[in-house]
């Protein structure tokens, strides 16, 4: 079982000056103590059940490619990226280029998008639900197409592209890992099956359902089940001296015996490091063999 974190949070006590020096020393204690992953989500506002809209929320990318130059192993990746919010053949350069710069370590977490409100308010469209489902289709078919070094022309429904060129290639072999998340029985766990190595699901009663309805989606796809990493969101609270560190390594052996190849999600007041430093020595060597 890996651990990874996400940092969906960015009002932290020491203000937007100190952001900068406070994130790159998240980012390298994450790094140091054995994360997996660090994320970010892919949101312009604030999300209802972290705070108000107007709290500070970094962009994506830009702070991914900042994270890239103060970490060396732990692989990079949005939880998740809005498939709406970047034209397709744009995201896959972003994408390559965040691979090339930080040793091969990116990788594109992506879904059909939701916040209408943070959409509205940039004046970003926001088209209903089920085409959301056709640009995020349409995407992946994209970045596939120019990881591969395909660039012949992508007649899509939603978007065309003359010439998909993608120079320099991905350093990732044989491109960025594709997470895809969310629980959608129909479409999402589908795509899953269909285009991607990794899933991202919440925690909830119906977890060992959403894998049974992926594995019918394997099997549909001729995909073999087993080679798609399945993930799932994770509150890290150790408490302030680590005293919750056993209840959670027992949370973790849980759902890897459900099938869980990760756990990835926030960490409690993140900025203070020891809570990184105590899942560090505490809980990552104990789940590792999970």
């Amino acid at each position: 079982m890996q651990v990874g974190l996400q940092i969906p949070d960015f009002t932290w006590p020491g203000g937007p000056a100190r952001l900068g020096a406070d994130l790159a020393a998240v980012a390298r204690t994450a790094d140091d103590a054995g994360f997996e992953f660090i994320s970010v989500m892919d949101h312009f506002f604030q999300i209802p059940v972290v705070g108000p809209a107007d709290r500070e929320m970094l962009e994506a990318y830009t702070t991914l490619a900042y994270l890239a130059g103060h970490t060396s192993r732990a692989k990079l990746v949005t939880l998740v990226t809005g498939a709406i919010y970047r034209h397709p053949g744009v995201l896959a350069k972003i994408v390559t280029t965040l691979d090339v710069l930080s040793g091969g370590r990116a990788w594109l977490g992506i879904g059909a998008a939701w916040n209408e409100e943070e959409s509205r308010g940039l004046g970003i469209p926001f088209p209903p639900v089920a085409e959301r489902f056709e640009r995020l289709e349409e995407t992946l078919q994209i970045c596939l197409q120019m990881w591969r070094g395909d660039e012949s022309p992508y007649r899509g429904t939603h978007y065309e592209l003359d010439r998909p060129l993608n120079s320099p290639q991905a350093l990732s072999k044989p491109h960025p890992p594709i997470m895809i998340g969310g629980g959608g029985e129909r479409k999402t766990l589908r795509f899953v099956a269909r285009y991607a190595q990794a899933c991202n699901l919440f925690p909830g009663p119906n977890l060992a359902r959403k894998l049974e309805v992926l594995r019918v989606h394997c099997d549909a796809e001729n995909r073999v089940y087993d080679e798609i990493r399945k993930t799932c969101y994770f509150i890290f609270d150790v408490g302030p001296n680590g005293e919750k560190a056993n209840e959670m390594i027992d949370s973790l052996g849980r759902l890897a015996a459900m099938g869980f190849d990760a756990a990835i999600g926030a960490v409690a007041n993140v900025w203070e490091l020891t809570p990184l430093e105590i899942i560090g020595g505490q809980v990552i060597p104990e789940v590792a063999d999970l």
